[in-house]
């Protein structure tokens, strides 16, 4: 007997959609039949290439048909898939092979070039899988001829408890750090966003969040659930964005809250017909009531959505839902919230005891259920403090009103979001750090207009040596990624400590914040 499946929905389409539209992207089309045949014919032909029950299979590529395709073959296939953060460095992608034995990796044009230095710098053999336009380059195998050679194989129908991704996500310690989340992790919370309306049935989904991230995985798995048809833009911009809208007649899609603040402040809105546009889900940050306003003025048509979640969560923990963002919704006061535990997660605020604190009392965000991650990759004690008591421990500092909507106000972990991404402070300090004029630093997030905030070190130099802003951020963009370095540098003579010696990023922080929110959702 098997639990949860996350293949069951493509099952159950294909049976009662088969001529249906599956996707659709840049001139390719295929039905539910087709897709469902290459899914079984690129499955075979993984097995075919030593792939075995659990193993890993990395995909490091921009958004197209072919991601989904990468997802579900590798579930039919009974192996874990490793989405690769297309905004990583060289160092870091090879870092997250390395670290769970991942030996199969597909790329597309954007990423071909890249995959020598991956070698070099990966102590796992590597099998290059090639899924692009052009000739497929030496070393590289044919992932379109794969296919076509490959006979279709019966799904695996791994379930429950088996581990179906790893999803890497920033390290406190300096290092990503593997979330391993199970066939029942991601398909129950799939099935409770269904529930929750985060996506509507019959509809056109567009993916224009990176594939990569779990954020754009809660819609991609809930319209895998309803059978809707999904497009696709390779990466996020506004003029693509309502061209998918206009042409495709995009229905639903995710954003992050810059993304929406691009999208309607784009000089060029009015041309396009967006009428198709019924549902936004947005999270990782929160909105703000003048780019709400503008947001619903410009697709009157559309409800607007906030899910508040981790990757450790599979990812959604709670939703407000469309109506408290409409002008009589917002009467409410709910809408700085995260909204109300999922069908399928319990949610309480605790103090440093574990014990819940009274209703308005600010604590730690901890979440219990069926969406609640299996651990850390090789990381038990890491896992063990996380898990501790059967809640996941989310880092985050919260209140929960007299209805059981969560205000999330601050981070019990020094943890950065900027543009939507998750920048740990530790991370960036370990990058600084290395370099030979940096004596110690810190690293926080001071406001930003354009992306809700960004990353800034407070360097001390050490005696007899010098160092610029910008020789920092050039050090840096070699060690990490792109969007984790500092955007701005300051020096100062001295660091403000506590009595025990730790860094007081709170003083540091009070200039920059003084007078503003610093809520997050």
């Amino acid at each position: 007997m098997t639990s949860f499946n996350l293949t069951q929905s493509l099952h159950r389409t294909i049976q009662q959609k088969p001529r249906g539209i599956a996707t659709r992207f840049q001139g390719r089309e295929h039905t539910w039949t087709q897709f469902g045949d290459r899914v079984a014919r690129l499955a075979g032909a993984l097995q075919a290439l030593g792939v075995g029950p659990g193993d890993r299979v990395a995909m490091m590529a921009m958004n197209a048909d072919r991601y989904l395709e990468y997802y579900y073959a590798t579930w039919w296939a009974g192996a874990v898939v490793n989405p690769v953060n297309i905004r990583w460095s060289a160092a870091e992608v090879a870092y997250s092979l390395d670290d769970c034995d991942t030996r199969i990796l597909i790329v597309d044009d954007a990423f071909a070039g890249v995959v020598e230095t991956l070698r070099a710098q990966t102590r796992v053999p590597l099998t290059v899988l090639y899924w692009g336009k052009g000739d497929t380059p030496a070393g590289m195998r044919s992932t379109e001829a794969l296919i076509a050679e490959a006979a279709p194989v019966p799904d695996a129908m791994r379930s429950g408890d088996d581990l179906a991704g790893i999803f890497y996500t920033g390290g406190t310690t300096g290092f990503p750090k593997g979330v391993m989340l199970t066939h029942l992790n991601l398909a129950s919370n799939a099935i409770s966003n269904v529930a929750e309306g985060i996506v509507m049935p019959g509809g056109i989904t567009l993916f224009a969040a990176p594939m990569f991230h779990l954020a754009n995985g809660a819609a991609m798995l809930a319209s895998m659930n309803l059978g809707n048809t999904t497009v696709f833009v390779p990466s996020f911009t506004p003029t693509g964005v309502l061209e998918s809208i206009q042409n495709e007649g995009a229905s639903q899609m995710l954003l992050v809250p810059t993304m929406i603040q691009m999208l309607v402040d784009h000089p060029d809105l009015k041309q396009y017909d967006t009428r198709a546009l019924r549902q936004v889900l947005y999270g990782a940050s929160p909105i703000s009531e003048g780019v709400m306003k503008r947001a619903l003025e410009a697709f009157p048509n559309a409800g607007f959505a906030q899910a508040y979640g981790m990757t450790e969560l599979s990812p959604c923990a709670t939703i407000l839902p469309a109506w408290y963002h409409t002008a009589e919704g917002q009467k409410a006061g709910k809408m700085r919230s995260g909204g109300r535990a999922t069908l399928t997660a319990e949610v309480r605020i605790v103090d440093a005891d574990d014990n819940e604190v009274p209703r308005g009392t600010v604590g730690e965000v901890c979440v219990r259920g069926p969406g609640v991650m299996k651990g850390y990759w090789n990381k038990p004690e890491l896992t063990a403090t996380a898990l501790r008591g059967g809640w996941m421990h989310t880092g985050d500092a919260a209140y929960m009103d007299e209805d059981g909507f969560v205000f999330v106000v601050d981070r019990v972990k020094d943890m950065i979001i900027t543009g939507g991404e998750n920048v740990y402070s530790a991370e960036v300090e370990n990058a600084v750090g290395r370099h030979p004029a940096v004596a110690s630093c810190a690293v926080i997030g001071i406001p930003s207009e354009r992306w809700g905030e960004a990353v800034h070190a407070v360097i001390v130099l050490k005696p007899g040596h010098s160092a610029s802003a910008d020789e920092i951020m050039a050090h840096c963009k070699t060690l990490i990624a792109n969007y984790k370095c500092p955007r701005s540098v300051a020096f100062v003579d001295a660091l403000p400590l506590s009595g025990a010696g730790k860094i007081l990023k709170t003083k540091l922080r009070e200039p920059y914040w003084e007078g503003r929110q610093r809520n997050i959702a």
